[in-house]
C-alpha cells in the first residue's frame, strides 16, 4: 500500500506521517493537516459489502495511516468498538418517514463523537509510541456540548495523557454539563468558560499558536494536542459509518451498485459533513451534501453566497451543538475548492481573522454544487420533532430534527427523489426538555432528569446506559475562567 503523509493546509508542515499528524493535532503554522494524496480503496462496494463495522472500519482507515501495523490498528479498532456501544451494528440504520436515520448515538456518551472518539485515544496513544514522545500529552478540548464528555469518557485514566476540557457554562443541556462535571478519572479537567464556544475554540487555538507557552509547557514535560476534529485522527473514523450506511443499504436491497445517495447531517464545525465529502472522494456514490444549520446560519450563508461572514449576532438555541459560528474543518474543504493552493487559503484566514469575512471566487463557488445549506429556527425544530414523533412514533433529538427539516425544504424545492441517509447525531436522552417540550409543553414544570423517565415511558425506550443515574452521580469539576483565562487554567491544572 502507498505511503499516505499530510501537509498543513498553510503549508509549513510538510510530508509528516499519520502517527505525528495525529499526536499535533495542529499544524505549527495554525493550519489543519490534510493528506497529500488520498488513498485508493482497495476493494469495491460489492466487495465491502459484507463487512461488519470493525472490519470495514480497518480496511478504511489503513489507507490513511500507513506507519500503523495492521495488529495495532486492528487493536485501535477492536478496543473502541466493543460493548461500550449498546448496538451490535454499532451504527445502526433506521427507515422511517421515507429516509434512513444513521443512529449515531449508541455509544457510551449517547451522541456521534463517540464513534470518533472511542478510537482516538488508542490512535494516539499508539501514535505516541511510534514517534517516541517522551513528554505527557495534554489534549485541550473545546466542545459545544458532546465532543467534550465522548473525549473525557475515550481518554480518562489512560497513561501518560491528560484532558482538559472547556465548555460555555451557560451554552449546553443540563444533561450534557452533568455527563461532563461527574466525569471520573485522575487525568480528567473540566473547566466551565464564561463565553460560547466560539470564545472556546478560538482560545484553544490562540493556545497552539503560542510557540513561547508550548515550549514552557515543553519544559515542564508536556505536549499539546487536540480530540476536536481539527485533529484528522478525529475526521478519519467518521468515513467509516457513511460508507457503513451505504452498504447496509445496498446489503438489503434499498439501492443498487453504484446508485447514488444523498446524505445530510446537521454541523456546526463542518467536520461531521467533511467526513461524507472526504468519503465521496473514496468512491462513495453521493449525489448532494445537505447541510443542515440552526439559526447560527453562517454555514448556510456561505454554501449560497460563498461569503462567509462571522459578524452577526450568536444565538443560543435548543440545539446547542451546532450553535457555532467558526467552522474550524471548513478550512480543509477551502483548500480543496481553491484548487489546494495554500497561499489563497492563508489570505482567506487572515480576512478573517482581521475582518470577520471573506468572499471565494466565483471559480471556487463551482465546488459547491454538490452541496446544498437550509437552515431552520426552534419553533420549526420542535414542531418538527412532535410531527414525526405523532405520525412514526420515533423520537428525534433537536439537532436530528433540524437536519430531518432541511431535507423536507429541500426536497420540496428540488423534486429530488434520491434515497437518503440522515445523520442522527444525538440521543433524544441527551435534550429531554427540549424533546419533550417539542410532545407536550405540560411537561415542562418537571426537571432534565425526571423526563428522562418519562421519555422513556412516552417512547418505549430503555434509559441508555451512559445516563442512567445521572442525577446521583457526585459533581467531580467545578472549574470556572472568563475567556482571556485559558493559559492561566492550563497552567493552574499542570503545574499542580
Amino acid at each position: 500500500m502507498e505511503a499516505c503523509t499530510y501537509k498543513s493546509t498553510r503549508c509549513s508542515d510538510f510530508n509528516v506521517k499519520p502517527s505525528e499528524a495525529i499526536v499535533k493535532g495542529l499544524a505549527h503554522d495554525g493550519g489543519l493537516y490534510i493528506p497529500l494524496d488520498f488513498p485508493v480503496l482497495e476493494k469495491s462496494l460489492d466487495q465491502l459489502v459484507d463487512m461488519d463495522y470493525r472490519e470495514l472500519a480497518f480496511h478504511i482507515m489503513r489507507g490513511f495511516l500507513t506507519d500503523f501495523e495492521d495488529e495495532e490498528l486492528q487493536n485501535c479498532i477492536n478496543n473502541a468498538y466493543d460493548k461500550k456501544f449498546e448496538s451490535e451494528e454499532i451504527a445502526p440504520l433506521v427507515k422511517k418517514e421515507g429516509v434512513y436515520f444513521l443512529e449515531l448515538f449508541h455509544g457510551p456518551t449517547l451522541a456521534f463523537k463517540d464513534m470518533a472518539l472511542s478510537i482516538l485515544p488508542h490512535l494516539m496513544k499508539t501514535a505516541s509510541k511510534k514517534t517516541n514522545i517522551q513528554e505527557d500529552i495534554v489534549i485541550l478540548t473545546a466542545t459545544s456540548g458532546d465532543t467534550g464528555k465522548a473525549a473525557l469518557e475515550g481518554f480518562a485514566d489512560i497513561d501518560g495523557i491528560k484532558i482538559i476540557v472547556f465548555y460555555p457554562e451557560n451554552g449546553v443541556s443540563e444533561i450534557q454539563k452533568r455527563q461532563m462535571t461527574t466525569q471520573e478519572g485522575k487525568n480528567t479537567f473540566v473547566i466551565g468558560l464564561e463565553g460560547n464556544f466560539d470564545d472556546a475554540q478560538r482560545g484553544i487555538k490562540e493556545v497552539f499558536a503560542d510557540t513561547a507557552y508550548n515550549e514552557k509547557l515543553n519544559g515542564m514535560g508536556y505536549k499539546l494536542s487536540s480530540a476536536n476534529s481539527i485533529n484528522i485522527g478525529r475526521l478519519v473514523p467518521q468515513i467509516v459509518y457513511y460508507f457503513y450506511s451505504y452498504l447496509k443499504l445496498l446489503r438489503d436491497g434499498e439501492i443498487a451498485d453504484g446508485e447514488k445517495i444523498n446524505i445530510v447531517v446537521p454541523t456546526g464545525n463542518f467536520g461531521n459533513i467533511l467526513s461524507a465529502y472526504y468519503g465521496k472522494k473514496l468512491g462513495l456514490p453521493v449525489n448532494k451534501f445537505i447541510c443542515a444549520s440552526n439559526d447560527n446560519n453562517v454555514l448556510y450563508d456561505f454554501i449560497n453566497t460563498g461569503i462567509y461572514d462571522i459578524e452577526r449576532e450568536f444565538k443560543k438555541t435548543i440545539s446547542p451543538s451546532m450553535d457555532i459560528l467558526i467552522s474550524s474543518n471548513l478550512e480543509r474543504f477551502l483548500y480543496e475548492l481553491s484548487g489546494n493552493d495554500e497561499n489563497k487559503l492563508k489570505q482567506f484566514m487572515l480576512k478573517l481573522k482581521k475582518e470577520g469575512k471573506y468572499e471565494i471566487s466565483d471559480k471556487m463557488k463551482e465546488g459547491l454544487e454538490d452541496f446544498y445549506g437550509g437552515f431552520i429556527g426552534d419553533e420549526k425544530t420542535h414542531d418538527t420533532i412532535r410531527e414525526v414523533y405523532e405520525s412514526s412514533k420515533y423520537l428525534m433529538d433537536t439537532h436530528t430534527a433540524v437536519a430531518f427539516a432541511v431535507y423536507k425544504k429541500y426536497k420540496e424545492e428540488s423534486g429530488d427523489n434520491t434515497k437518503t441517509i440522515i445523520a442522527s447525531t444525538a440521543s433524544p436522552f441527551k435534550f429531554t426538555r427540549s424533546v419533550m417540550k417539542s410532545i407536550d409543553e405540560e411537561l415542562e414544570k418537571y426537571n432534565d432528569f425526571d423526563l428522562i423517565k418519562k421519555m422513556s415511558k412516552l417512547a418505549d425506550l430503555n434509559i441508555p446506559a451512559g445516563i442512567k443515574g445521572l442525577e446521583d452521580r457526585k459533581i467531580l469539576h467545578n472549574r470556572r475562567c472568563k475567556k482571556n483565562e485559558i493559559k492561566t487554567a492550563i497552567s493552574n491544572i499542570l503545574s499542580k
